[in-house]
């Protein structure tokens, strides 16, 4: 028997120069007490610091505590804590005391993170992803031993107990974002989850999603897939991209600029990227995506954008190709209003979510 499909949405805080940053939050808050009441399964946001037009927010619990207090049945996780700009023995702790706050509601993404927060975070480069690997074996040390001791490069523990612990045992389930065949193998092996998509044509993601299909075969886990798409629904066709083109323009625009300011102008440059383990970041893919125009962006499935019949449509074909396990939304993005990304949160749950579990 098929396993019910999850559903929920993911928001990265976009902010238009100029936009008032507290409305913008306060314009989340609502979408997330709205997605409580109308059957979603997961709120989801990532972890983004310095740069407006990407995102505002720097602290997804503070958002997850605040929202659990208004909620009733929503999970939260974060895509992702960016565990290089951290301390892995006090951001264990923090995430354990927002398990209990949430009544054992939360989940943890964890990903590596882009370059172009190194530099303002006074992280460098080419220690992220050591420092990644080691933050990863900490968190679950901490959340699961009394005292622990741990001798790294760039953490060394004597002798050290993180409090207080989750209340989900032995932890919170976690997801790896990205799509490296390395860390979704690892994912597989520990029966972790992932999570996939974003700002690029849905094809740009299958051979991730393969390779940890075949580990977790391997590895006799249960795979679980989650994949992102953004998307902008209307009950008129024509009105729906009349109202979503600007913002779809500027979706993937925002999610390009930070890349812009790190792109190699030299040879050493670029080979310091490359040494990093950036080399995608010297490449000229996802700019290319934000100079793309409107319709292009329809016609290569970066947005999905129409009504609930046309979208719900090619949602079916996205499910087909991946045979994912959470369809997550965004509906906030590019500058749309909270009454627009409420109305597409409401068409998708009253319509898509009976039909997607129809598949």
């Amino acid at each position: 028997m098929t396993k019910p499909l999850r559903f929920g949405t993911y928001v990265e805080f976009q902010c238009p120069p100029g936009h008032d940053h507290s409305a913008l939050i306060e314009d989340v808050l609502a979408l997330g007490l709205h997605a409580d009441k109308n059957g979603y399964h997961v709120f989801t946001t990532l972890e983004h610091p310095f740069y407006e037009q990407f995102a505002i927010n720097p602290n997804p619990l503070a958002v997850f505590t605040h929202l659990a207090a208004h909620t009733e049945n929503l999970r939260f996780r974060a895509l992702c804590h960016t565990l290089p700009l951290h301390n892995p023995m006090v951001l264990a702790g923090e995430i354990a005391m927002v398990d209990i706050l949430t009544g054992g509601r939360i989940e943890c993404g964890v990903g590596r993170g882009h370059p172009w927060l190194c530099g303002p975070a006074d992280v460098p480069m080419e220690e992220s992803m050591g420092r990644y690997v080691e933050s990863l074996e900490i968190l679950q040390k901490a959340w699961t031993e009394e005292r622990f001791s741990y001798s790294g490069k760039y953490f060394n523990i004597k002798d050290v107990s993180v409090v207080p612990k989750p209340v989900q045992k032995p932890y919170p389930k976690i997801y790896q974002v990205g799509t490296s065949a390395k860390w979704f193998t690892m994912a597989a092996q520990k029966e972790w989850g992932i999570v996939v998509g974003g700002p690029a044509p849905s094809i740009a993601f299958k051979e991730a999603v393969n390779v940890y299909r075949d580990a977790c075969a391997s590895a006799g886990t249960t795979p679980s897939v989650g994949f992102i798409k953004a998307i902008y629904l209307h009950e008129d066709e024509a009105t729906a991209h009349a109202e979503a083109r600007e913002a779809a323009v500027n979706f993937v625009r925002y999610n390009v600029a930070p890349q812009l300011t790190i792109m190699p102008t030299n040879d050493a440059e670029r080979e310091r990227l490359i040494d990093a383990g950036y080399k995608f970041y010297t490449m000229d893919y996802m700019p290319s995506i934000g100079r793309m125009e409107y319709d292009e962006l329809i016609e290569n499935d970066i947005v999905c954008v129409g009504t609930p019949d046309s979208v719900g449509t090619k949602l079916e074909e996205l499910y087909q190709d991946f045979l994912f396990d959470e369809m997550i939304i965004i509906s906030h993005y590019g500058g749309l209003k909270r009454e627009q990304a409420m109305r597409t949160q409401q068409l998708f749950a009253d319509h898509l979510m009976p039909r997607l579990q129809k598949r």
